[in-house]
């Protein structure tokens, strides 16, 4: 097993630049999430890793191994795509096997490496099957064991769980974060989808507009985002911002009774600043009257009440328990000063 280094990586397509310079380390037997919006850049990142995009600039080591010019067969790595890319006339086994075959491996070593590769994933019962009698998580699961066959240092996944139904991709979900632990292998996952990096990564790599905006274990950016866009992704539902004015020492926000006195090094009098605070920490208020409640969802133990603030920013608040706010009312909001975060209003940068 073997860490991955990459050191001021730059890509380029014809004049257009993707990938500014990327510098990040994964260290051996690290699950590293790739997450950020679509075209931000984490794919094509991926496939530079794998050796399916060249390099434009900087260098990609694998373990020891400088791989920046490297063939992707050379470079130690096994990809698993959002597509499952089966052979149709091939069994399970065969599929898993196939690489292995080409490659001139003998037959007791495929068997062996397929058997292995079935008994992790439980696909004893079908490797006899074609694809078209298995289901969409089987078909991954089998794609998944294509590349524990080849015993790759380094498992690369790119979003292999986007063409599934929500109930699939939980059980997915649950069957990668099993993979990981029993095999012990580095894995670099990219996903859009910021559940699938909370609950999957040791490490989440936040990436926008081809550059990295901050790294770090899943909790410690829900808890600790640097700037405004690692807040509003990290985190479902997203964190709430409204508009702010730094006056005095202190914040002013609209619609709210009190100002705020942040322990924070706030910009010049007159600054506009945002107010981030997440929909579990938002206090309700039946008394007040600031807030129009636009729509509830009640999703069984919690639900979710949008809000419309005075000024029309709308936020997002967390309920649990019995007790639902009903559409239409007005209510009054408060923000714990401990569980509020402050952005600038020209950087969108986190003021500390």
């Amino acid at each position: 097993m073997t860490g991955v280094v990459l050191n001021n990586v730059v890509k380029r397509f014809g004049d257009v630049q993707v990938i500014h310079g990327v510098d990040l380390e994964i260290e051996d037997g690290e699950f590293c999430v790739f997450v950020g919006p679509s075209g931000c850049g984490k794919s094509t990142l991926l496939r530079m890793v794998a050796g399916l995009e060249e390099t434009t600039e900087g260098k990609i080591h694998i373990g020891d191994r400088d791989v920046t010019d490297m063939d992707p067969s050379e470079r130690g790595v096994a990809m698993v795509f959002q597509t499952y890319a089966l052979y149709p006339h091939m069994t399970v086994a065969q599929n898993m096997g196939f690489g292995l075959k080409m490659t001139g491996h003998p037959k007791e070593v495929i068997d062996s490496k397929v058997g292995e590769a079935s008994r992790i994933l439980k696909l004893d019962p079908y490797l006899d099957r074609r694809p078209k009698a298995l289901s969409g998580g089987q078909r991954q699961r089998v794609a998944i064991g294509r590349a524990i066959v080849r015993g790759p240092d380094v498992f690369l996944f790119d979003e292999p769980l986007s063409n599934l139904d929500a109930e699939l991709r939980v059980e997915m979900r649950v069957e990668i974060a099993r993979l990981h632990e029993e095999i012990g292998a580095t894995m670099i996952y990219v996903t859009h989808d910021q559940t699938e990096a909370m609950t999957l990564a040791d490490k989440i790599v936040v990436l926008r507009d081809g550059r990295i905006e901050q790294v770090g274990k899943p909790m410690d950016l829900y808890r600790d985002p640097d700037n405004k866009f690692v807040a509003g992704f990290i985190g479902s539902p997203s964190m709430n911002f409204v508009k702010g004015e730094a006056t005095g020492g202190k914040v002013t926000v609209p619609g709210l009774a009190a100002e705020l006195d942040l322990s924070v090094n706030l910009p010049q009098d007159g600054r506009k600043v945002e107010v981030g605070v997440r929909p579990e920490h938002i206090e309700l208020d039946a008394a007040g009257d600031t807030h129009v409640v636009e729509l509830t969802e009640a999703l069984g133990g919690v639900s979710y009440a949008y809000l419309v603030a005075p000024t029309g920013e709308r936020l997002i608040v967390e309920e649990r328990g019995d007790y639902r706010t009903e559409k239409g009312a007005k209510v009054g909001v408060s923000y714990p000063i401990d569980k509020v975060y402050l952005f600038d209003g020209e950087t969108e940068m986190r003021l500390r």
